[in-house]
């Protein structure tokens, strides 16, 4: 019996949230993987072709990069981390060349999740992403390509960008920035993220979450 109600666990989960989400007075959404597709992979790969660096080379290297951290939390100026990034991959390359390895990953903004999520009208909707200067100028190029219009910071109550406030996910600061600055109960609030780390840095302050293993299950969730 245990079996068979395991196999049917999941649906009666996902009905559960779709029916709930919609109840929440506040909504938090990451970006990366949720409202643009991503494949950091493609970044990765432009990296070790620019590098003649083998791609796990790339890939150990970018987890490791304090100076990545750091651009994320614009403690660093582009320019810096460029020059860095020149040092650890041992490349010759100029800022564009750099920008476009950067910007491989950030693929494209469906118009069906702008839609919903300006559908989401009764609720306060934010933004939260870990991004840098490089990656905003792209994105917001992508979108406003798609859209026709200017900024996606105009989908949203207010976007909280981590280069911007200095901040980045999962630290509780900037979980309590945003609930502090508009006045919102944690309780009364729900954050989307694809990456695990990032809820549990959200739960450990009381706001309730929903892991995004796929973009589509917005439309579940919402439905």
């Amino acid at each position: 019996m245990d079996y068979v109600l395991s196999l049917f666990y999941p649906l009666f989960a996902a009905y559960y949230t779709k029916m709930q989400a919609r109840d929440f007075k506040n909504i938090i959404f990451d970006l990366g993987g949720v409202i643009i597709n991503l494949d950091e992979q493609k970044t990765i790969r432009a990296f070790a072709q620019l590098s003649s660096l083998p791609e796990d080379t790339i890939e150990k290297s970018i987890l490791q990069f304090k100076e990545y951290h750091l651009f994320e939390k614009g403690l660093i100026p582009p320019d810096q981390f460029r020059n860095a990034l020149r040092d650890k991959f041992q490349i010759e390359a100029s800022d564009d060349e750099i920008d476009q390895c950067m910007n491989a990953m950030l693929l494209d903004i469906p118009v069906q999740r702008i839609k919903l999520i300006k559908s989401l009208n009764q609720q306060a909707i934010f933004l939260l992403s870990n991004t840098n200067q490089i990656h905003y100028t792209r994105f917001n190029q992508i979108f406003t390509a798609t859209t026709g219009e200017e900024s996606l910071n105009d989908c949203f109550k207010k976007a909280y960008y981590s280069h911007l406030v200095k901040m980045r996910k999962p630290d509780r600061e900037i979980y309590e920035c945003i609930l502090r600055e508009n006045d919102l109960q944690a309780t009364e609030t729900l954050f989307l993220d694809d990456n695990l780390t990032n809820l549990e840095g959200a739960q450990s302050i009381g706001i309730s979450t929903f892991h995004v293993k796929h973009p589509s299950q917005l439309f579940q969730l919402f439905q």
